[in-house]
């Protein structure tokens, strides 16, 4: 007799799906923030409700997915994001095993932009995860967050964020002393080759 699958490894009815996601779409509104156009990349999250330092205010909602069918989803993300110019990748690691894909349309917080100077902060509590602002938020201020994204394919991410502290590509802010020198060194030898 083999085991019984997990709720979360079975194939859920339709019934089963249509309501897991009316909790996770009520779980993913946030009564402080609204989806509007923007001027850092397409469509972006406002705060319509004053947010304090530490607040969390919404919840990044999506299909928990394992490690292998995340990598998958990243890269047709990305490549999508190639061809298209969409936005590319929207998948937060959880655990070990799982990874979550917020690709959904009922997602709004997918709607976040990054910024160099971001005024938010994706934090993991257990398997969810939360926006938590970085300090006080005003009305009709734009929602940040610093994606993190790594240095390999920096070049592959201009960021429009437009923020003072601006590197110009959409990396962490762990990598931008690195990203500092990689350009200081392509600038000289671009300046040495003349």
């Amino acid at each position: 007799m083999g085991k019984k699958k997990r709720k979360s490894e079975r194939k859920l009815s339709k019934s089963e799906e249509r309501r897991r996601i009316e909790k996770l779409t009520k779980r993913g509104k946030s009564k402080s923030v609204e989806v509007r156009g923007s001027e850092i990349h397409g469509r972006g999250v406002y705060c319509i409700k004053p947010i304090k330092a530490e607040q969390y205010f919404i919840e990044y909602v999506g299909n928990r997915i394992g490690k292998n069918e995340g990598e998958k989803r990243a890269w047709d993300q990305f490549e999508k994001h190639e061809k298209t110019g969409a936005a590319a990748v929207y998948i937060f690691n959880l655990t070990k095993k799982w990874d979550l894909d917020g690709d959904v349309e009922w997602n709004p917080a997918r709607l976040i932009n990054h910024s160099c100077d971001p005024n938010s902060e994706a934090i993991q509590d257990g398997k969810r995860i939360h926006l938590q602002a970085l300090r006080d938020i005003g009305v009709d201020e734009e929602i940040t967050f610093d994606y993190g994204f790594d240095i390999e394919c920096y070049e592959d991410h201009p960021c429009r964020c437009g923020s003072g502290k601006c590197v110009g590509y959409i990396v962490g802010r762990d990598f931008h002393d690195q990203l500092a020198e990689r350009l200081a060194a392509k600038e000289e030898e671009t300046s040495g080759a003349k």
